[in-house]
């Protein structure tokens, strides 16, 4: 599994915190956004780059800060194929990934610390689509997918 992750000034903190235990855990990971916050990108540069390679495939999930997150998520979901959640908590961060099948993991550095970010993110890779859920709501999953992917086709085209 290869990740992106980016911040901004904001979500600075958070996003060293998560690469060191990207680092510790062996997840291969690139820095694509504020690399020091004298050179700081703004958020909605930093998911322009990152959702179009997730959606190319080049990375399996991405993992974006910003102040809360909803930045961050509104520039990723422009593009086919990215499912962008903003996430406050490790349960909407499993929960994003077992319902929604969401690829990029978005929060804010003002509304969750560090530690708590390494914990969302923990739980966001560890996750499966549908992982734990009882068998009807698997079978809504899938509807779902269907449903979603005729979506972006009448929007995007094929």
């Amino acid at each position: 599994m290869k990740i992106a992750i980016g911040s901004d000034k904001s979500g600075f903190p958070a996003k060293e915190a998560i690469k060191a235990y990207l680092t510790e855990a062996g997840v291969e990971f690139d820095d694509l956004g504020t690399q020091d916050l004298d050179h700081v990108v703004p958020y909605y540069a930093v998911a322009n780059k990152v959702a179009p390679l997730v959606q190319s495939g080049e990375y399996d999930k991405a993992v974006l800060i910003c102040g809360t997150g909803a930045g961050m998520c509104v520039v990723s979901n422009k593009f086919k194929g990215v499912y962008a959640v903003a996430c406050e908590g490790v349960y909407s961060a499993k929960m994003a990934r077992a319902i929604n099948n969401a690829n990029v993991l978005c929060m804010g550095g003002w509304i969750v610390g560090p530690e708590m970010a390494v914990e969302m993110v923990k739980t966001f890779l560890a996750t499966e689509w549908c992982q734990d859920l009882e068998d009807w709501r698997k079978e809504n999953m899938k509807k779902f997918a269907v449903q979603v992917a005729a979506i972006e086709d009448s929007v995007y085209g094929k």
